[in-house]
């Protein structure tokens, strides 16, 4: 038996296990990742990601792989009804707020060969595949894990020695998915909002490529609600929705998948069934994700309906929060107690999006003709009104109660990432100037910090810099090549704000002068002295 200490163990490997495992071992922590399975899944589940999570597969150091096996949804989605008309249609063109394309197609089995790339890659992360956690046992200055190699010991089975192993660490990440082990082991309960649709899922590999028109649509049909989606470059996805009477068994076959394909074009003679499965899309999230030094992450704290495409995003979300809160508690650059803020600011995110794709699903769930109708009636005359609001608003991206500036309507917002110059280079701001805390002002800070806050804002590795404007960058200064940041200091009312490492902001002040409170307020919340809310 060996017994190693790391600073973190991270309990599964799929996409948030592999992204938390990156962004500490770029940090040079030690990690040891234990994944119960031996390969990864080698089927595709997870089909889309968003301009944030683009960001976080840009600060993991993948994007530029990632961006070449991914395929950006090019011009819009749309809800059709049965006849055809358009109930809904939703421009996605262009970049969002973090630099990236709003909305971007994959195979999640290629996606986690290239984060499984990655993490192998750091030499402060080793991950153990195939490795089931038989036992976590939590004490006051760090947890252990004894696993299993593979099955053994199931149904009394004798387990040679060298097929266990214990892991000890001072934190403990529960990225193992919907039946996670370590929310077991927690005991903490779960809400469920009782949505409950079941749905087969079809993944198809066309012989040869021809253009789709829209690309991604919904059919809003009471007959087989159907989702029509890319699975990534040279992939499409269907999805069919489970009719009332109609058995798992029956609609969970071949022979059903090509049934329900035939229609839109494919059949065995031009298409490989990749894959069929029926998922049951639910509505839920655990109560506590903090349990001492056990955390959970992804699925194991939450589950979403796929209408609004978040569930992967969500999950990497919550990786890249908990990473720089790790990051600084473990460098001893903060209080533990900053970790009890993970919880809150993130299940009200989340929450967000749960609620947004349950609004959506209840609107593409109708089965009945009549209530059909009734739905297409309605919003097909809001379409025709272009002063109504949309039937269902798109949630704001903003955080729950944490390490925010208080009363201040401006923090917990997703903050924007542009092109820029700065020491001589130009491109995204993470890529010139690093990732971490940054402290973007309109004049020169310097000149109303106090004493130590200087000292203080470097020892988290804070960028301080300057928006040069109408001038070439120099020094503490950076250039708006777009006039993105320019924009942003102007709608807002903004002379600094100060960023996280997660891309939310933290805070921003009208004046200079109120600065200092802002990074004393920053100061005081890492060292555990005050939480306050910004929500």
């Amino acid at each position: 038996m060996r017994d190693e200490m790391f600073d973190v163990v991270i309990v599964g490997y799929g996409p948030v296990g592999q992204i938390a495992a990156i962004l500490l071992g770029q940090k040079g922590y030690r990690v040891s990742v234990l994944e119960r399975w031996q390969q990864i899944y080698a089927l595709p589940r997870a089909v889309h990601y968003d301009d944030e999570t683009a960001r976080i597969l840009q600060a993991a150091g993948v994007i530029d792989e990632v961006l070449k096996i991914s395929e950006p949804i090019g011009d819009f989605y749309e809800w059709r009804n049965k006849a055809g008309e358009v109930l809904l249609h939703l421009e996605r063109t262009g970049s969002g707020l973090s630099g990236w394309p709003v909305a971007n197609f994959f195979s999640q089995p290629v996606l986690q060969a290239v984060l499984d790339t990655r993490a192998k890659s750091l030499p402060t992360v080793e991950v153990n595949e195939g490795w089931e956690v038989e036992r976590i046992m939590e004490h006051d200055d760090h947890v252990e894990v004894t696993a299993q190699q593979g099955h053994a010991g199931q149904a009394g089975e004798w387990v040679p020695e060298e097929a266990v192993r214990t892991v000890r660490a001072q934190y403990l990440i529960g990225a193992d998915g919907a039946n996670s082990a370590v929310r077991e082991h927690m005991g903490t309960s779960v809400t469920d909002l009782g949505f409950a649709f079941d749905w087969l899922v079809l993944d198809v590999i066309p012989h040869e490529q021809r253009p789709w028109r829209p690309t991604n649509w919904q059919l809003c049909d009471p007959s087989r609600p159907t989702t029509i989606v890319s699975g990534g470059p040279g992939r499409r996805r269907w999805e069919f929705m489970r009719l009332p009477g109609e058995s798992i068994e029956e609609l969970n076959s071949a022979e059903t998948a090509w049934r329900l394909l035939e229609p839109w074009g494919m059949t065995p003679d031009n298409a490989m069934l990749e894959r069929h499965a029926v998922y049951r899309f639910s509505a839920r999230w655990a109560d506590s994700w903090r349990q001492g030094r056990l955390l959970l992450a992804g699925d194991a704290a939450h589950l979403t309906p796929p209408f609004a495409g978040q569930g992967l995003c969500s999950g990497l979300r919550d990786a890249m929060n908990l990473a720089w809160k790790l990051d600084l508690v473990l460098s001893g650059k903060a209080s533990d107690a900053i970790l009890d803020t993970y919880e809150p600011e993130r299940l009200f995110n989340v929450r967000q999006f749960i609620e947004f794709a349950v609004a959506l699903g209840n609107i593409i769930c109708i089965s009945d003709p009549q209530a059909a109708a009734e739905r297409d009636r309605r919003m097909i005359s809001l379409r025709q009104d272009q002063t109504a609001a949309p039937p269902i608003p798109n949630p704001p991206c903003t955080l729950g109660p944490g390490i925010l500036h208080k009363d201040d309507p401006r923090s917990g917002v997703l903050f924007i990432q542009g092109r820029v110059a700065y020491e001589g280079k130009s491109g995204l701001f993470d890529d010139v100037v690093g990732e971490g805390f940054s402290l973007l002002a309109l004049e020169d800070p310097a000149r109303v910090l106090r004493d130590g806050q200087r000292e203080f804002l470097d020892s988290i590795g804070t960028h301080v810099l300057r928006l040069a404007q109408g001038e070439t960058a120099g020094g503490d200064a950076f250039v708006d090549l777009e006039g993105l940041y320019t924009s942003w200091f102007e709608e807002n009312g903004c002379g600094a704000v100060l960023v996280r490492p997660d891309f939310y902001v933290f805070g921003a002040v009208s004046g200079l002068e109120e600065l200092p409170d802002l990074v004393a307020d920053l100061q005081a919340q890492l060292a555990g002295i005050a939480m306050t809310s910004g929500q």
